[in-house]
C-alpha cells in the first residue's frame, strides 16, 4: 500500500473518532505549548538582564574591598573597609587599561524639602561617574573637581526623588536645596529617567553628590565603599583587570602567596554569571514542563491500543484482502504520527500566543527561540513513533483468522 493510501486511511479513523483524537492531542498540546513558553520566558529574561547590564557599560570594572566570598561566610568588618583614598591616587596615576575612574561611598536615608519627605541613598562619586555609568542629564550640570576639592554641597537627583519632593518629575528642581540626614544639598542637575531595572529597582531614586562630601559630612568615614573604573574597551576588560589587581596588591602590600583583600568583577563577568543562572532556571522549568509530553505519549499508546482492540475485524479484513504485516504496521504508526505532530503544531501555536501574553499583558520578557519550535516538533515526531510502535506491531502481528472471528 502507497503512503498516500496510508494517510488517507489514516486520516479517515482521526477524523471519524474527531473527540477521542482531540483528547489525544490534548497532552502534546499542553506539553509543547509550556516547553516554549518557558524557553521564550527564559531566553527573554537572559535578553533583557543582558540588555540592562550593557546599559551601565560593557567596560565597566567594580572594585570592591573583602576577599571573594566563599559559602556565604561573613567577613570581619575590618576587611570591608580596605579601600582608601591612596588606591584611587594609585590608579589614576599608573594604570593605563582605564579611561575613568569614581571612588563611592553611599549611605541612605531620608531627604526632605518643605513638609515632603522620602527615603532614598545619597551616592559619593567623581564627576566621572555620569561617563562610566552612562547616566545622562536632562537639566542643569554635573559637579566638577572644584567641587570635590572643596566638598560641596551640591548634588544632581533623579527623577523620582523630584517627583517625590517636588510633586511632579518634570519640575524645574535645579537651583533648590533638599537636606539629607540635616545636611543641605543644592540641586544643579537632573538625571534622565532611567526606569525600573529587572530586578524591581528604581533606578531614579538616586542622589549623586561629590564623594568627599559625603564621606566628610555625611558618613565620617576615611574609606570607599568600592570603586568603579571604566576599561578602554570591553576587550581589554581582562588586562585591565589585571593591571588593577597588580597595583592594589602592591598599594595593599599582600605578600605574594596571600589572597587579595579586595574583589574586582567585571560586566562581562556578571553578564556570564546572569547568563548562566538564567540557563539553569530555564533548564529546570523546561524539563518539568516536559514530562508532560511523557504524559502524553503514554495516553497516546493507550488510545491507539484502544483503537487496534476496536478494529479488529477492519484488521483481519485487511489481511485477508492481501495486506502485509508492514502494511498495517505504518497504517497506525502514521495515525500515531499524525496525532502527535497535529498536537505539536497547535502546542506551538498556543505557545507563541502565551510568550506574546507574557509580553504584553503581565509585562514578561519574552523571546521564543526559533531552535525551540524545531526541537518541539522533532520531540513530537519522536513520540508518535516510540509510543505508537506498540500498539502498532499489535496490530501487524494479529491472526486474520482470529481478527475475522473478535466479536
Amino acid at each position: 500500500m502507497s503512503i498516500i493510501n496510508l494517510l488517507k486511511v489514516a486520516m479517515t479513523a482521526i477524523l471519524s473518532n474527531k473527540f477521542r483524537s482531540f483528547l489525544s492531542m490534548l497532552g502534546i498540546i499542553i506539553g509543547v505549548a509550556a516547553v516554549i513558553i518557558m524557553m521564550a520566558i527564559g531566553q527573554g529574561s537572559k535578553e533583557s538582564v543582558r540588555a540592562e547590564l550593557s546599559k551601565m557599560g560593557t567596560n565597566l570594572l567594580t572594585i570592591r574591598p573583602g576577599a571573594e566570598r566563599r559559602g556565604g561566610v561573613r567577613q570581619d568588618p575590618s576587611a570591608m573597609q580596605t579601600l582608601k583614598p591612596a588606591d584611587y591616587e594609585s590608579i589614576l596615576k599608573e594604570a593605563i587599561l582605564v579611561t575613568k575612574v569614581s571612588p563611592e561611598v553611599t549611605s541612605s536615608g531620608q531627604v526632605i524639602h518643605g513638609a515632603n519627605n522620602t527615603n532614598s541613598t545619597v551616592y559619593g562619586e567623581s564627576p566621572e561617574y555620569l561617563d562610566i555609568k552612562l547616566w545622562q542629564l536632562k537639566d542643569g550640570i554635573c559637579f566638577n573637581e572644584e567641587d570635590v576639592r572643596k566638598s560641596a554641597k551640591v548634588c544632581v537627583v533623579g527623577t523620582t526623588v523630584v517627583e517625590e519632593l517636588f510633586g511632579d518629575k518634570n519640575y524645574d528642581a535645579v537651583g533648590k536645596t533638599i537636606r539629607f540626614k540635616s545636611i543641605p544639598f543644592r540641586i544643579i542637575g537632573i538625571l534622565k529617567s532611567k526606569g525600573y531595572n529587572n530586578w524591581g529597582m528604581d533606578q531614579d531614586n538616586v542622589i549623586i553628590a561629590p564623594y568627599t562630601t559625603v564621606m566628610k559630612r555625611i558618613s565620617a568615614q576615611t574609606y570607599y565603599n568600592s570603586i568603579v573604573v571604566s576599561a578602554i574597551s570591553e576587550e581589554l576588560s581582562e588586562k585591565a583587570t589585571e593591571e588593577l589587581t597588580e597595583i592594589l596588591r602592591r598599594n595593599h602590600k599582600i605578600k605574594e602567596d596571600a589572597e587579595n583583600d579586595f574583589t574586582i568583577r567585571s560586566q562581562q563577568e556578571m553578564m556570564e554569571t546572569m547568563s548562566s543562572t538564567m540557563d539553569t532556571i530555564t533548564v529546570i522549568l523546561v524539563v518539568a514542563a516536559a514530562f508532560s509530553l511523557l504524559v502524553a505519549g503514554i495516553g497516546i499508546m493507550n488510545i491507539m491500543l484502544v483503537s487496534v482492540t476496536e478494529r479488529t475485524k477492519e484488521i483481519g479484513l485487511r489481511m485477508s484482502v492481501g495486506a502485509r504485516g508492514i502494511d498495517i504496521m505504518s497504517q497506525f504508526l502514521i495515525e500515531s504520527i499524525l496525532i502527535s505532530l497535529t498536537g505539536a503544531l497547535l502546542g506551538i501555536g498556543l505557545g507563541y500566543g502565551g510568550s506574546w501574553l507574557a509580553r504584553t499583558v503581565f509585562m514578561l520578557p519574552s523571546d521564543v527561540p526559533l531552535w525551540s519550535v524545531s526541537v518541539s516538533f522533532c520531540v513530537c515526531a519522536f513520540i508518535g513513533i516510540f509510543f505508537g510502535y506498540l500498539p502498532a506491531r499489535k496490530a501487524a502481528r494479529m491472526d486474520p483468522i482470529e481478527a475475522l472471528r473478535y466479536e
